[in-house]
């Protein structure tokens, strides 16, 4: 995955990236399983991850109407294993409901949502840096840096670099059309950092 190998500093065969797309795929999943839900959606390609999702687990549809059960089966792989909270998911069901109202909001918000994650990582990986090669068994001085500097993002609105300024800006912006939270962003962004950090296997010798 370039954008992660780009923000470790690593090639991206030394990148843990398959678990880290797990991640990210599967918090996918739950969004537009929550988006099928709510809407209605009968169409599964229009929800392409849940599709995907749904074949490879076998998920069978729940009561007649798509999303349902992949939205629990996401939900429950996403906190059993990357112990994700209760409150990233409401946050997640709030925002989609009060932005995605008919099938033609879907297209957008997604694209703002998609947006909204990429310049978030790329300001994270600029700003914490060093910070981010940290051994994992510093994971509570890393959650606790990256909660600072979310919300150093979310409230200073001078930087001295241009590019830096520009990027957050845009985050505050997304953050707002969105209606995500600081505790939100820090847990995506800390649980993606963790994911990318763990080393490959050492390779067996001949």
């Amino acid at each position: 995955m370039s954008l992660f190998s780009k923000l470790f500093g690593k090639k991206s065969e030394e990148v843990s990236s398959r678990n880290v797309e797990d991640f990210v795929s599967l918090t996918r999943v739950y969004f537009q399983s929550v988006i099928a839900a709510n809407l209605g959606i009968t169409n599964i390609r229009f929800v392409p991850d849940v599709a995907n999702f749904k074949r490879l687990f076998k998920i069978p549809t729940q009561g007649g109407r798509l999303g349902q059960a992949e939205k629990a089966a996401s939900r429950k792989m996403l906190m059993q294993d990357y112990g994700i909270s209760e409150n990233f998911f409401k946050e997640i069901d709030a925002s989609v409901k009060k932005h995605c109202r008919t099938q033609n909001d879907v297209q957008s918000y997604l694209f703002l949502y998609q947006g909204f994650s990429n310049d978030l990582m790329m300001l994270m990986g600029n700003l914490m840096q060093w910070k981010f090669r940290l051994p994992s068994f510093f994971k509570g001085a890393l959650r606790t840096m990256t909660e600072k500097t979310v919300h150093e993002v979310c409230t200073k609105t001078v930087w001295k670099k241009d590019d830096v300024h520009k990027t957050a800006a845009n985050v505050r912006q997304y953050k707002e059309r969105l209606g995500y939270s600081e505790q939100w962003m820090s847990e995506y962004v800390y649980n993606v950092v963790m994911l990318a950090k763990k080393e490959p296997k050492p390779k067996e010798e001949k």
